[in-house]
């Protein structure tokens, strides 16, 4: 039997198959009774699974990033999908394939840092070429950036899709910046491809996703200036050219800025020409990304609108098919 993949179930489908596990948790119900609650998930996408009337050792049977086998049946639940399990099992990584379980594999992702690396590399701006040089050359660093997520449930969450969304970023740069006049298009690019640099300790992802304790107290904000930092500090020794001041702090503005307001987590508004066109593009491709997945996995196939989303307010119109 082939695979049915998380954005292909179908209310009613049975369910006997192997999928990566997050987010197990032992709960209570409004009984008192206790039952299991994970996170079931492919390259497709993730879909919320309960066990009933389950114990500890059912807990206790595998960990998050394990391999599980499941029987149940998926169902539509207002409006979401989700699987009511029946039984839960530990699994191995040679009972699968793995390239069900990854989103970007390792050619898409060598060739995207090959797209990033040459924006970066031809920037005009020299202290910025240098300081980009400095990152790319950080085998550690980019070993990180690599495999990131964007985030754990929003958008781009997935193995690579932080460099994804980076590159989308910059690529829009590229492509809008020399439409405004005075808007400096390195600044922006390089803006782009450090705005979120902070995820790579903000975020856990070996192999499910999740957040470091470093991440919880201070977030990928004030982890991304401390990157800078460090990168800063490298650059100088390594060039022997300091990186002029007023360039440094309009670099960490960007960082700390880019979410657009205080209430959605930075410090200060954007406050320049380039960190507020990168707050613009990063919340487009952000929004258009979460758009396009809520399309993907809408439980309405053969309508032309999805179903009603109450965390943003409306239903999503397809297109007619």
């Amino acid at each position: 039997m082939s695979r049915r993949f998380v954005n292909e179930l179908a209310d009613g489908e049975t369910i006997d198959q192997i999928f990566m596990a997050s987010e197990k948790q032992l709960r209570t119900n409004r009984n008192g009774n206790l039952y299991l609650q994970v996170r079931l998930s492919d390259r497709t996408g993730s879909v919320t699974s309960m066990l009933w009337n389950a114990n500890q050792s059912h807990h206790d049977a595998f960990d998050n990033g394990d391999y599980i086998h499941v029987k149940g049946n998926a169902q539509i639940y207002n409006g979401s999908m989700q699987v009511l399990a029946k039984e839960i099992t530990a699994s191995s990584a040679d009972k699968v394939d793995e390239a069900d379980f990854i989103t970007l594999g390792q050619a898409s992702i060598e060739k995207m840092v090959a797209r990033v690396s040459e924006l970066l590399r031809g920037m005009s701006n020299e202290h910025l070429r240098n300081l980009a040089e400095c990152m790319l050359l950080d085998e550690s660093l980019m070993e990180k950036f690599r495999a990131a997520p964007a985030g754990v449930k929003n958008h781009h969450a997935y193995h690579g899709g932080l460099l994804e969304h980076v590159l989308s970023l910059m690529e829009s740069a590229a492509l809008i910046g020399p439409r405004y006049e005075g808007l400096d298009v390195d600044l922006l690019l390089f803006g782009a491809f450090i705005h979120d640099i902070g995820k790579i300790r903000e975020l856990t992802y070996s192999p499910d996703l999740g957040y470091s304790t470093e991440g919880q107290l201070l977030g990928h904000l004030v982890l991304g200036v401390s990157i800078l930092d460090e990168a800063i500090e490298n650059t100088e020794k390594q060039s022997g050219q300091k990186i002029p001041t007023e360039l440094a702090n309009h670099l960490r503005h960007m960082i700390v800025s880019h979410h657009g307001s205080l209430e959605f987590g930075s410090p200060k508004v954007p406050m320049s020409m380039e960190a507020i066109a990168l707050h613009h593009l990063d919340n487009l491709d952000a929004k258009l990304h979460s758009v396009r997945t809520l399309i993907e996995e809408d439980v309405n196939k053969s309508s032309d609108w999805t179903v009603y989303f109450p965390n943003i307010g409306r239903k999503i119109y397809k297109g007619s098919k």
